[in-house]
């Protein structure tokens, strides 16, 4: 065993090791210690190495040097003296540091120590300064910041508390706020104990999985007025996040008001010639924008307040209307429901034919071609605009049926056909609606691009097999159904018709006859009979070469499904338009005997 601290005898009392429980002098009331020494860098060269045997130790005189008290020689200048307690070999101790012993007289203190307790205090000397008390509230907003309990995994917990600790520089200046609220050691000892316990009641809630310790007030400064920052910014982005919502509300508020009371309108009926189109499904509400944008009315809402006070609004059917422009909204709900602004209306009936027909009474029937030329009238400009029907004829008869819009299952037996006639039965009966000032060949287009799906969805396309007919001689056959037969005789008309077809026999129907007169006739004369010419059923065999009217739907259903049956006679024979059928002409001729009695013929 050694005498010294560094295992040399150099007079010095042996270093006792403090057990538990005594008190560390070098601790002040408040457990204060002074910091470690800094390392100090030992000789370098000769006065390192290690002395030998025989050799003088380097605390040893050194050329007749002074070795006062035995403590080693003086080295010479420029020389660093080597400390007592530093051993031959460099390590990383700390120098130590000789303690007083109990029964050892203490030395007086130098100028700028405390005095003992009970010490008079020297009158010459002035009082030092009162250390700066912090203000209360930022001692409360520091500790107040730092109670927030981050959350933290429990894996994470201690290498984060351990980086963190005393990192911030700020933590020395803190660390004076939770042991001056004490006087002595044990309350100090006894605050510390307690504070935790204090700051957080019972620990963590239960199922509270946020691990790691609260924040005290121990906490950086820096980080509270971070965390101060912070919270201000918050509150100010979610300030501004109030006002802008408040202003949405405010301004959506403003235009649903200033739309529903202060809607724009016109005065009067109005002045010039506007022609608007009213699509199918339209509600009120899309009529006013239509109309505000062609600039009938000044605005929607005004229109649809006005319309809420008629009821005939919801009676408006889709085509083309004649209006003005800048009228009131009142004015245009009006006009909107006079019948008389309706415009570019065609309405097709069953058994029209192209041509205007005469009846035996002397009235004219107009045809297809008529009733297309009144419909695309309307006032332009102040003037009343129409398409002739010597324009639709000329068109029809010049221009290729393909370019015009003719379906491709008819084209050929088309272009075959008598040009004045080859659109004969292609309008099939319905309503349809015409722009006015459209030009002829438009004109056309749009008929047959309306009619032709009419006429393919009621079945024609499948007449091949269900007939065994092209569905062009459907469509004929059709027409000539809808010119002989009323509605229940329809299916026993198609049938003779397919029957005497099947024999070669010709059909004799007077409706036949009358087409190229353009005469509406139940009967014809001889001499109309006697005329020779493609029509003629009399003296030609087959079907004419195109339809000769428009046949409606329950005329082209009964020429697609005929009804079984062996007639091949058939006479209109009571006054209502029935039909008596027979399957001999001796059947036929009583037939025509009894409707003469009936008065039918």
């Amino acid at each position: 065993m050694t005498d010294g601290m560094d295992g040399r005898d150099d007079g010095r009392p042996v270093r006792r090791t403090p057990a538990r429980g005594d008190r560390d002098p070098w601790r002040d009331d408040a457990g204060w210690a002074p910091p470690p020494a800094p390392r100090r860098a030992g000789p370098r060269g000769e006065d390192r190495r290690t002395p030998g045997p025989g050799e003088p130790s380097r605390h040893a005189s050194r050329a007749g040097d002074a070795d006062p008290g035995g403590r080693g020689a003086v080295p010479p200048s420029g020389r660093r003296r080597r400390p007592d307690n530093e051993t031959d070999q460099r390590t990383d101790r700390v120098p130590a540091v000789r303690r007083r012993r109990p029964d050892e007289p203490a030395p007086p203190r130098a100028a700028g120590h405390r005095r003992g307790a009970g010490a008079p205090r020297d009158p010459s000397r002035p009082r030092p300064a009162a250390a700066p008390v912090p203000p209360p509230d930022a001692v409360a907003e520091t500790v107040r910041a730092r109670s927030v309990r981050p959350r933290h995994t429990s894996d994470d917990t201690a290498p984060r508390a351990a980086a963190t600790e005393h990192d911030d520089p700020y933590d020395a200046y803190d660390a004076p706020v939770r042991s001056s609220r004490s006087g002595s050691a044990g309350d100090d000892d006894t605050h510390r104990a307690a504070t935790p316990a204090a700051s957080s009641p019972a620990g963590p809630p239960p199922g509270d999985d946020r691990a790691g310790p609260r924040r005290t007030a121990g906490t950086s400064a820096r980080t509270a007025r971070r965390e101060a920052v912070i919270r201000r910014r918050r509150r100010i982005g979610v300030l501004a996040l109030a006002v802008v919502v408040l202003l949405g509300v405010v301004g959506g508020g403003a235009y649903v008001l200033g739309s529903s009371f202060f809607d724009a309108d016109y005065d009067g009926p109005g002045t010039g010639d506007v022609i608007v189109q009213v699509v199918a499904g339209d509600s009120t509400s899309q009529i006013g924008q239509m109309l505000t944008r062609r600039g009938v009315v000044a605005s929607s809402g005004a229109f649809t307040g006005a319309a809420a006070d008629d009821s005939r609004i919801l009676a408006v059917q889709p085509g083309y209307y004649q209006m003005s422009g800048q009228m009131s909204a009142e004015s245009a709900v009006a006009r909107l429901v006079d019948p008389a602004a309706r415009v570019g209306r065609l309405e097709v009936r069953g058994g029209t034919q192209l041509d205007d027909t005469r009846s035996p009474d002397g009235a004219t029937a107009p045809g297809v071609l008529s009733l297309i030329s009144q419909a695309s009238c309307g006032q332009i400009d102040g003037q009343r605009r129409c398409v002739s029907a010597d324009d639709l004829r000329s068109t029809m008869e010049k221009t290729d049926p393909g370019e015009l819009g003719a379906p491709s299952w008819a084209l050929e037996d088309i272009r075959k056909a008598e040009p004045a006639r080859r659109f004969e039965g292609l309008v099939s009966p319905g309503i349809y609606d015409i722009a006015p000032g459209t030009a002829a060949p438009d004109v056309w287009r749009e008929l047959l691009a309306a009619s032709v799906p009419r006429l393919e969805a009621a079945g024609l396309g499948d007449a091949p097999a269900r007939t065994g007919v092209t569905p062009y001689q459907a469509l004929i056959i059709s027409s000539l159904v809808e010119k002989e037969g009323i509605t229940p005789d329809m299916p026993r008309v198609a049938r003779v018709v397919y029957n005497r077809l099947a024999v070669n026999q010709r059909l004799e129907l007077d409706s036949m006859v009358n087409y190229p007169l353009d005469v509406q006739a139940l009967r014809t004369t001889a001499e109309a009979r006697a005329r020779v010419g493609p029509y003629n059923s009399y003296a030609v065999t087959g079907l004419p070469p195109t339809p000769i009217a428009a046949a409606g739907k329950a005329a082209m259903a009964a020429a697609l499904g005929p009804e079984p049956g062996p007639w091949l006679f058939f006479v209109r024979c009571k006054p209502d338009g029935t039909s008596c059928f027979g399957t001999t002409l001796a059947e036929h001729q009583a037939n025509i005997r009894q409707a003469i009695a009936d008065g039918a013929i």
